[in-house]
């Protein structure tokens, strides 16, 4: 009964975080901009990865926002194949990973310079057994996030997030010895 709560609980505190409908809450002459809760929803990521429970209620609120930014499709596409980790039947399995494959198209065809997409795709893919076929942005992924970081454009990524995305990138071994060299100098001196 206490487990149940609790989901209920963190699902409807998602859902007040996040507007119905994103068009009226973003850019609309006399309205307050309402951005979503980057920071909690990267906590609730993290969880995710572990919980089924939490993965379908952070899907189910994300995938109710109309007109999601493309960095919330990011977040979708992270999902999806999280949804895919936690199913048991193989059908679902692939079916998640090409819908998260779709919308990370999607969310990067909109923002491609964005560091986060790019690096939620990359860790996605990196983490997919390679002979399922869904690793074929993993060095385009690297070399835009080498070159963000390169330029120190985060766009909404805050500090400690790039410190993971040059960690993650760096312990992943996909990176030449002077690309790592590159990435522990910036690493250095956030």
């Amino acid at each position: 009964m206490l487990i149940k709560f609790r989901y209920i609980l963190l699902s409807a505190f998602v859902m007040l975080l996040f507007p119905l409908n994103y068009t009226r809450a973003f850019n609309k002459p006399g309205n307050d901009i309402v951005e979503p809760n980057l920071h909690f929803i990267r906590k609730l990521l993290i969880s995710a990865l572990d919980s089924k429970k939490i993965t379908d209620s952070l899907y189910a609120s994300l995938n109710a926002v109309k007109d999601r930014p493309a960095l919330l499709n990011g977040y979708l596409g992270t999902l999806q194949a999280l949804k895919a980790k936690h199913a048991w039947n193989p059908y679902f399995k692939i079916k998640y990973l090409n819908d998260s494959e779709k919308t990370f198209k999607d969310a990067v065809s909109r923002d491609p310079h964005n560091i986060e997409i790019r690096f939620m795709r990359f860790s996605v893919e990196y983490n997919v057994p390679g002979f399922l076929g869904y690793n074929k942005n993993l060095d385009a992924d690297k070399r835009e996030i080498i070159k963000q970081v390169g330029e120190k454009y985060y766009a909404s990524a805050d500090k400690p997030l790039v410190k993971t995305i040059i960690t993650f990138l760096i312990e992943s071994k996909k990176c030449t010895p002077a690309e790592n060299n590159n990435l522990k100098q910036h690493l250095a001196s956030l």
